[in-house]
């Protein structure tokens, strides 16, 4: 019965807008909520923020960094609300988290040029794993709104002189506008990807440089994708169902080009 409850969770929250996964996930948890635990871990939706108290720093939750009620800072390695025993990285991958939260806020600062940024580690039996979160939005206060979302999920496995990649990278993409012409527009979706891979190690900052490109790479092949496939083709629908001339307008305009085509022919 569970099993079937949880199939028939995820298969509902993939027909609702991803811009509500949050609401609509707190909705289904009431109703069931035996399923809290699998549904958060399952499924991912929009990041949210908070500001860690110690280093003053904006950070992004997830169920990466939670442990109960509480999310732990990747600044300061404490959680919020404070746990005795909440569960955190072991020394050396503690550092490895330090440094990569370093690289990618350049990272976050040159591609996305403001938006916020946080990188997790746990450790694993063979190696360790983490995820790279980042979100950009637009400031509110104007007719249009929006966030990008990015969740990079990765395990990396030791082996000699190598390491094994497993990304699984998540967008988020929400954009809303509203204008007199059109009226409003709402456009929200997701998309998911994922590659593995063995790349060169000769030290822990190697995994830096790894995760760093694979990450990169993921998201330069997704940004096009979303451009070119899911943007090209919502213009050209809408373009086929709306316009921004009137009826009239456009129907002078064929009796135009039909009097042309006419002319041209007795000649």
């Amino acid at each position: 019965m569970a099993d079937t409850q949880f199939d028939s969770a995820l298969d509902l929250l993939r027909r609702l807008s991803p811009r509500d996964t949050g609401r609509s996930l707190q909705s289904i948890t009431t109703l069931v909520p035996d399923l809290t635990e699998d549904l958060l871990s399952s499924i991912d939706q929009p990041l949210e923020v908070r500001r860690c108290s110690k280093s003053n720093r904006d950070y992004l939750l997830c169920d990466y960094n939670r442990d109960g009620d509480s999310y732990r800072s990747p600044w300061s390695n404490e959680f919020d609300p404070p746990l005795e025993d909440g569960t955190v990285p072991s020394e050396r991958v503690r550092k490895l988290e330090v440094a990569a939260n370093e690289a990618f806020d350049v990272y976050r600062d040159l591609y996305y040029e403001g938006g916020i940024g946080s990188v997790y580690f746990w450790d694993l039996d063979d190696g360790f794993a983490g995820v790279v979160l980042l979100k950009k939005g637009v400031t509110p206060g104007g007719k249009s709104s929006g966030a990008w979302d990015s969740i990079h999920v990765f395990e990396a496995t030791d082996r000699a002189r190598m390491s094994h990649y497993r990304l699984t990278s998540t967008v988020i993409l929400h954009l809303a506008n509203q204008t007199d012409a059109l009226g409003e527009m709402d456009l929200s979706g997701n998309m998911t990807r994922q590659i593995e891979t063995d790349l060169p190690v000769e030290s822990d900052a190697s995994h830096i440089a790894n995760v760093g490109r694979l990450v990169e790479d993921m998201e330069l092949k997704m940004r096009n994708l979303l451009q070119e496939v899911y943007f090209g083709k919502a213009k050209d629908v809408v373009g086929d169902l709306r316009s921004l001339a009137s009826l009239s307008e456009t129907n002078q305009d064929r009796a135009a080009h039909r009097e042309m085509i006419n002319s041209m022919g007795k000649r």
